[in-house]
């Protein structure tokens, strides 16, 4: 803008001194720029061509002219302020261009430093995150084992209130006067047991699984006769093709596998209902109705006895089959054998066997099928029979021998290994012994029980 000011300040002096060429300008014209252009530099050139001499005078293109020189200069001094104001900016933008660049660089090497420092600091801060690692399985347990203290401590505080009151308790009474009281009420429990011999059975609870060995069929059995102090067990594998017994001095040496004696029968058994009594052994022999008396005292057969019209040999066995025609057992009351004949179609028969000779006391017939029974056994006289050897067996049917009735039931028994082939009541331990698929194993029995005591005190 200050170049056309420069250039265009001349050209209007030429026109003010007359220098209006005629061959442009025709007469009562006002003045016009006729062309305007721009150097290589840059510069602007504008052409201005006035009136001719005899026309400048006082006239309105006069005026018109002295207003456009005026708005000419107002404009050249505007263009001058303009000029300075760029040239002040450009300064300006430059030094702060200068002052930019210094910026950025500083901002580089801040940012360089930053990330250096930044990664110092995470390498810091995950040197120390390793080494409290270790410390939060520590805080885990601390927290549980601050949670079982606060119920240990209340346990203690429970446990002190007892002990309290069984100090002030004691305290009222001496050793002596107390031991007193004790064996008596050891002797008035040992009158209620001895009056809790029979009871109708209520429930049956368990297994609990004692060993697992043999095949999937066997027999396992202690003596309801023997004395508190002898526990031996005798271990009868198979069903069949077998004449070994197994001897053991304990349930813990049975479970351990530490025999004790070994028997060599003089005949096979059949099925696997067999039972000790009073230290003889009864089973059924082999592909026979026969009954069989071996004493472990002598070592030897002391007596054997048909049992008449017993089926056998697979004609009435439980619904499991393996020769389980007749089923010897014992209970409160004395020695059992359960077995179908002809003559009762089929049907469970009961008989009460003496001990000694093997000869039937008494029997019962009943009016349930041997072959739709899966197990069955003897508490008090009265006979109970699962109605299936697999899972979800129960005790279905009960015959009393008492009153020769009998009654539908629903007992149910946990078959827990799928496959019952012995159940067997022993009256000592009040528990049923069973061989569940290779598993010997014991069940709890719950009898109701009516106690008539003369003392009431």
């Amino acid at each position: 803008m200050r170049a056309l000011f420069v250039v265009l300040k001349p050209l209007c002096f030429l026109a003010l001194l007359g220098y209006c060429p005629s061959a442009t300008i025709r007469p009562k014209e006002g003045w016009q720029v006729y062309s305007s252009a721009q150097e290589a530099d840059g510069r602007c050139i504008c052409t201005v061509v006035a009136p001719e001499q005899n026309l400048c005078s006082r006239d309105a293109k006069s005026r018109q002219l002295r207003q456009l020189l005026e708005k000419i200069q107002n404009m050249s001094q505007s263009i001058e302020v303009l000029n300075l104001r760029t040239q002040r900016d450009f300064q300006y933008v430059m030094k702060m261009e200068s002052q930019m660049k210094g910026l950025r660089s500083k901002f580089r090497q801040i940012e360089s430093n930053r990330r250096t420092l930044l990664t110092k600091n995470f390498q810091e801060l995950k040197g120390k995150m390793n080494e409290l690692q270790p410390l939060i399985p520590v805080l885990e347990q601390y927290k549980t084992d601050a949670t079982l203290i606060s119920q240990f401590k209340q346990e203690i505080r429970n446990l002190s209130l007892v002990l309290t009151a069984i100090q002030e308790e004691i305290g009222a009474y001496d050793y002596e006067e107390l031991q007193q009281r004790v064996l008596g009420l050891e002797g008035r429990l040992r009158n209620c047991m001895n009056k809790l011999t029979c009871g109708k059975l209520m429930k049956i609870t368990g297994p609990i699984t004692v060993k697992t060995s043999g095949t999937r069929f066997g027999a396992w059995m202690t003596d309801p006769q023997a004395s508190p102090k002898n526990n031996k067990v005798w271990y009868m594998d198979s069903y069949t093709n077998n004449k070994i017994v197994r001897e053991y001095k304990s349930v813990s040496d049975f479970v351990a596998g530490v025999e004790s004696r070994t028997y060599n029968l003089p005949f096979h058994w059949a099925g696997t209902n067999h039972v000790v009594y009073n230290g003889s052994l009864y089973y059924n022999k082999y592909q026979s109705n026969i009954i069989v008396r071996y004493s472990f005292e002598s070592g030897r057969v002391t007596t054997q006895r048909a049992l008449e019209s017993a089926g056998f040999h697979n004609v009435y066995p439980y619904t499991w089959g393996g020769f389980s025609d007749i089923d010897l057992m014992a209970d409160e009351l004395g020695l059992w054998a359960i077995y179908a004949t002809n003559q009762n179609a089929g049907n469970i028969v009961i008989s009460q066997l003496d001990p000694l000779t093997i000869q039937v006391l008494n029997t019962w017939n009943t009016e349930y099928s041997k072959r739709n029974a899966g197990e069955s056994f003897m508490i008090c006289g009265t006979l109970y029979i699962t109605n299936s050897h697999l899972t979800g067996a129960k005790v279905y049917y009960s015959y009393s021998t008492k009153t020769s009735t009998y009654e539908y039931m629903d007992i149910p028994i946990h078959n827990q290994y799928f496959h019952m082939s012995m159940l067997d009541y022993n009256a000592r331990d009040r528990a049923l012994y069973g061989w569940n698929n290779g598993h010997q194993v014991l069940f709890n029995v719950t009898l109701f029980h009516i106690i008539k005591t003369d003392d009431e005190s």
